[in-house]
Formats: C-alpha cells, structure tokens, sequence
C-alpha cells in the first residue's frame, strides 16, 4: 500500500512547517550508540495501547538487534499507572502515556529525561507536539511524541445519516445501540456538551464540584441510551460487528478495522467539538533495558517506520515525512494530509489534577448513583 520516496522527498516535507525545528540545538546521532550486537537476547517490553508493538513495525527492529520486543496492553490511563505502579517500573522498559497522565509519570519520578540528541529525528517531529511542556521537568524533556488523533464520533453509515452533532447519542431511535468508552474522559466529552471548554479549552480538565454535578446529570441522561461501556477497540469493533451498537466515541482505528470487513462504518468531529490525544515515548525509571529503549526511540521516530505504525493503527503520527511512506488514500484516513486542521480542531487531553475525584464521578454514573 505504502509508495517508497527517496531521503530528498522526505527532507522537503520536514522543512515545510509541520516539522520545522524550534531548537537551535542541532541533534545528531550518538558516537558512543551501543553497537547492535549489544542488544543479542535481550527483551524490550512496552507498556502500550493496542497496536503499538505490531510485528509490522517491530520485526525489522527485532532482526536488526538480536532481540524480542513485547508490547503489553493497557485499555485505559488508570490501568497503565496501576500497572505501572504495582511493580512494573522493573518490568515495563517503555510506556506511551496521553497527555492526561503523562504530567503524572513525570511528577511521580516513574519515567526518566530522556537525552534528545541521541534522537535523530527528534527535530523534525511536529512542533505542536513538541511544544507541549507537560512532559517538561526543569528544563528536562521526558517523552517524545509519537503518535496522536480525535476522539471523534464513530458511527455505522448505514444506520446513523450524515451526523453533523453529538446528539446523535441522545437520539431515541438510537436507544440501548450507543456506547461510551469506559475512561473518564467521557466525562470531558460531556463538559464539552454543555460548553465548559470556552474560551478555555483546559477548563474541562480542570472541573469545579458544580461542573461536575452537571456533567455527572449530562451523563446518567444518557445511561438509558447505553448498550455497552467499551474497554478495549477489540470489544468496541466486535460491539459494532455484531450491530449491537451504532454510534460511540471512538479512535481512527475502529473505521479503519472494520472498513476492512465491509462495514460502512465512519468517524467526524462533530459540531461541538471533540478531544484528542497524543501519545509520547517514554523510558521508565528501573528499566534495565535503557540503551535499548533509547535505540527503540530512534529506530521508530524514522519517517519510513513510523509510517508503518500509521498504517497499522491509522492513527496519526509524529513526523510528517511519513507522508513520503504512505499512500494518498492513507493520508486521508490518518489525517496527515490535513494536520493544521486537526491541530486547531481538537481540544487535546491535559493533566487532570483531581483525576481520583473525576473517577469517583464516573464511577457513580457506570453505577448509576444519583
């Protein structure tokens, strides 16, 4: 699916702004990287969301240094700290946190600054997502973007007609066929519903008690309407094959899943607005694999491979020369033909402060206490 380019293609995309370096510091390869034969044996384990350790992406790199990398999943923001946390800090050598926990990875000590001229292409990354400071720790960078994307309305086409608003969650001909993902940041789709996010996009982030009252009524409204709260994109795909469920929030690689399987199924940011994240590379503190995550970093941050981490997830990646790999109708799909809009579009997740009582919240509306 993926046209090859030669370097010079992929060097004029970087220049051309989504890239462009902020840094004076120019960034170049280690002359002390340890050497591949360094790495003969050794397991690399990522703690990640689903599909960020496909073999299409992680043989090359497994054949290339003699090792096994393991991708581990988390479906959630909670499940990856409570993994994390329970121990895993000596298990786990990468994990690739949303910006709503990030923040905390860093304040907890649990993730280590990483040196960035130790990774080549650490300039030509996007400058929005380099820009971020919530990985930022007294002038030390602690995670490097990787990929990003809405949390748009996914809906089936066949049933759902040209949807221009998130009411089409309310709608009673869709009732007992919506799902929500079953994380808190349902409830910043709701702050966003009831207009918490102007002009201050961080203000659903940051919720007073009354807001969360009203989110919380916004929510149980809704709860007559819910078939299912998803865990994982494998049980939201199945929810959605099994036409058990017709409209939900959701990432790009639901549509592209099921697309696939001749489903008429779609993804667009509503009227309202909608979220998005962005997932960073990170390097726990207790790995004992560091110089071999360190050489994970470099090796999938290069726009040939971190183009194949686009077509697996059809997520939205960190270095626009990727464009160069992918195909025009990928393009489209991971909306890296149209990346200033998708920047300026979506309100990205920010540190939730009070996260336990957000979470207290959301668990009083899956429980349905008033």
């Amino acid at each position: 699916m993926n046209k090859l380019f030669r370097s010079a293609v992929v060097a004029s995309l970087a220049i051309l702004g989504f890239g462009c370096s902020t840094s004076t510091e120019k960034k170049t390869a280690s002359a002390d990287a340890p050497a591949v034969t360094d790495f003969k044996g050794k397991t690399l384990t990522i703690l990640c969301w689903e599909g960020y350790a496909d073999p299409k992406f992680t043989k090359a790199f497994e054949e290339k240094h003699g090792c096994t990398v393991k991708g581990v999943y988390f479906g959630s923001s909670d499940e990856l700290i409570a993994k994390l946390t329970a121990g895993g800090g000596e298990v786990y050598d990468i994990v690739t946190p949303s910006p709503d926990m990030a923040q905390a990875l860093v304040e907890k000590d649990l993730v280590q600054p990483i040196d960035l001229t130790k990774i080549t292409q650490y300039d030509s990354l996007a400058a929005k997502l380099r820009s971020m400071q919530d990985v930022v720790k007294d002038g030390k960078t602690y995670g490097v973007p990787f990929t990003w994307g809405p949390d748009y309305l996914v809906y089936n086409a066949d049933v759902v007609k040209n949807p221009t608003s998130w009411s089409v969650l309310f709608d009673l001909k869709n009732k007992g066929k919506i799902a929500l993902w079953d994380d808190i940041s349902s409830l910043y789709l709701a702050g966003i519903l009831l207009g918490y996010d102007k002009p201050d996009k961080s203000a659903i982030y940051n919720m007073t008690e009354e807001q969360l009252a009203a989110v919380k009524k916004k929510l149980m409204d809704l709860k007559p309407q819910i078939k299912k709260y998803w865990a994982t994109a494998g049980e939201l795909d199945n929810l959605m094959k099994n036409k058990e469920v017709v409209a939900t929030i959701g990432w790009p690689l639901t549509p592209a899943t099921l697309q696939k399987e001749g489903m008429n199924v779609k993804g667009m940011i509503p009227s309202e607005g909608a979220t998005g994240w962005i997932d960073r590379l990170m390097i726990t503190t207790k790995t004992a694999n560091k110089d071999l995550a360190m050489a994970w970093i470099e090796y999938i941050t290069q726009p040939a491979n971190i183009a194949k981490v686009a077509e697996v997830t059809n997520y939205s990646v960190a270095h626009d020369g990727a464009r160069a790999f992918l195909s025009p109708e990928l393009q489209e799909i991971t909306q890296m033909n149209n990346t200033a809009y998708y920047f300026e579009k979506l309100n990205f997740w920010q540190y939730v402060k009070n996260r336990k009582r957000y979470n207290e919240v959301w668990n009083e509306i899956k429980g349905g206490t008033q």
